[in-house]
């Protein structure tokens, strides 16, 4: 499972109860024990009833002044809380689309706001409420209570009030909306609501996309992954209720067509959208190759972030059988590598071409044999692109990546595994004939390391296919190769790399079945080569 990046709501009691009854009681406490100790050194024991009794002969005469300003207390500590957070609210809505809204719909907001008013507008009555012989003295003790209530409120409202406005927590909080408005939309049948409903789940995929655009510009990593791991979790849970959708649902309604993303769409692509019910994932990975455009150049983490839960989606909508997602999953990816090889980013290329690789072993493990192999022809088809464009690490990338498939595909028994191979001995062909040396040894390199994964596994079938298509390269070539391979001994590579291991290096096992390889083309070692493990 992809790790998920929602926000627990803060403990009840850590956030509000304790210290609201902390601050309360040591505040009650202090004033008690040296009100007691007054109490005591005045009387001396000749007053009747104790410290409690005398404090509660409340004199009409002596505490109009105080209880008039109980309200006035209460409007100030109001004023303070209103202002300190108008403040810090405006600086985050400043940065942050949508969240002066989110703040005022938000319950203990409100709940605060509420509390205070009302204390206030209960002190203003009781300020009048005193005669001249008569004081009410458990309207009076209710609003002391309120009154200290509203005083001890404000450290815990401010922690909650910074909680609100940290950046994960607000992409959370949009998060939650886009996928509470998203199911209950998805089960309208009312056309009219459910393009409302729409248009509220688009508008959270656009916030989250100018948080991401606007850490991005400030250079703010972690904002900006969060935002990004948002838009996959919302995907993968809107997942879990997309085949309980009504029909109403997959219709891009009036609301959502004038958005720049749908209104550039030709009617029949925006009807082919529709009925492949995939308008929801569609905006999703649109966003999603806008932000990679943008962090081509900027933020390389965020493109390979992008990558990655892509990927995540791919494999929900595979799990979930999907086809139609897994087909648009893949576009996307597709898509992700046309923009990075027109940028010429070889490495942000060598860390895609990872998630792709993961992303069809995936299809392959979940028996979407079909997707499988459509993504290694698109494989091939950057393979020869890049070779094209003079990136001839990016076509060894690819070429290590659809050996490893191949071994993949050999160790589930996939039914397509025959045509992966062939796939993968076309790579080299359009190589020889533009006749770019150093990118044709590391295809060659590559298929005579699945040979050799070949040969190990007992299918010298597979193996003396390679070396067919291989026997009529020059033997100078078939040299360099074998020694090149044969000089790795470790998989460790000498910088430090996503991937973990030196793509040439071959357990020794696999190393030493090249002896028989290169013995069927007549190639000679160089050196001796490590003996195999027993």
């Amino acid at each position: 499972m992809p790790p998920s990046t929602s926000q627990s709501t803060p403990n009840f009691w850590r956030q509000w109860l304790i210290p609201i009854v902390l601050l309360a009681s040591s505040a009650l406490a202090i004033f008690w024990l040296f009100y007691s100790i007054d109490f005591f050194r005045a009387t001396a024991g000749a007053s009747a009833g104790g410290p409690l009794d005398r404090y509660l002969r409340f004199d009409p005469d002596h505490i109009s002044d105080a209880v008039s300003s109980l309200a006035g207390m209460t409007a100030a500590v109001f004023g303070i809380v209103i202002t300190v957070v108008s403040i810090v609210v405006q600086l985050s809505a400043e940065r942050y689309t949508g969240v002066a809204r989110m703040f005022l719909r938000d319950r203990v907001n409100l709940t605060v706001a509420a509390y205070y008013v009302i204390c206030c507008v209960c002190g203003v009555w009781l300020s009048v409420a005193l005669q001249r012989e008569y004081v009410p003295r458990a309207t009076l003790l209710a609003m002391m209570v309120a009154t200290t209530g509203g005083l001890v409120l404000m450290a815990p409202y401010f922690g909650y009030v910074f909680w609100f406005l940290e950046p994960n927590n607000i992409i959370s909080r949009i998060r939650r909306e886009a996928v509470s408005v998203a199911k209950r939309g998805a089960a309208l049948v009312d056309g009219a609501a459910s393009a409302e409903a729409q248009a509220q789940t688009l508008g959270s995929m656009e916030e989250l996309t100018d948080i991401t655009s606007n850490s991005i510009s400030g250079k703010d990593k972690i904002i900006a992954s969060g935002a990004v791991d948002a838009l996959k979790d919302f995907t993968l849970e809107y997942l879990t209720t997309k085949n309980a959708a009504s029909d109403v649902w997959f219709n891009v309604g009036n609301s959502i067509r004038a958005n720049p993303d749908f209104v550039a769409m030709g009617p029949e692509s925006l009807h082919d959208l529709e009925q492949r019910r995939t308008w929801v994932e569609w905006k999703v990975m649109r966003q999603y190759l806008g932000i990679y455009n943008e962090a081509l150049g900027a933020m390389r983490d965020i493109c390979y972030l992008i990558a990655i839960d892509t990927r995540y989606i791919g494999e929900g909508a595979a799990a979930a059988k999907d086809d139609e997602l897994v087909k648009l999953v893949f576009r996307y990816m597709n898509s992700y590598l046309r923009a990075t090889l027109n940028a010429r980013d070889v490495r942000t290329a060598y860390n895609v071409l990872n998630q792709y690789r993961l992303l069809v072993e995936s299809m392959l493990r979940l028996g979407h044999i079909k997707a499988a192999l459509e993504g290694v022809k698109h494989m091939q088809y950057y393979g020869h692109v890049s070779f094209d464009m003079k990136l001839t690490f990016v076509t060894e990338t690819i070429a290590y990546d659809v050996s490893s498939l191949c071994q993949y595909a050999h160790e589930l028994e996939s039914a397509i595994e025959q045509e992966m191979v062939g796939l993968f001995l076309e790579l080299d062909r359009p190589l020889a004939v533009r006749s770019q040396e150093r990118g044709l040894l590391g295809v060659r390199k590559a298929q005579v390391k699945l040979a050799a994964y070949y040969l190990l596994h007992g299918d010298e079938t597979r193996a003396r296919m390679i070396a067919d298509d291989m026997a009529h390269e020059p033997p100078e070539r078939l040299v360099t190769i074998r020694s090149e391979l044969e000089r790795v001994t470790t998989k460790d590579f000498w910088e430090i790399i996503d991937r973990g291991r030196n793509f040439e290096y071959m357990p020794p096992r696999q190393r030493g079945k090249m002896t028989e390889f290169f013995g069927w083309l007549k190639i000679e070692a160089r050196h001796t080569p490590e003996p195999p493990e027993a």
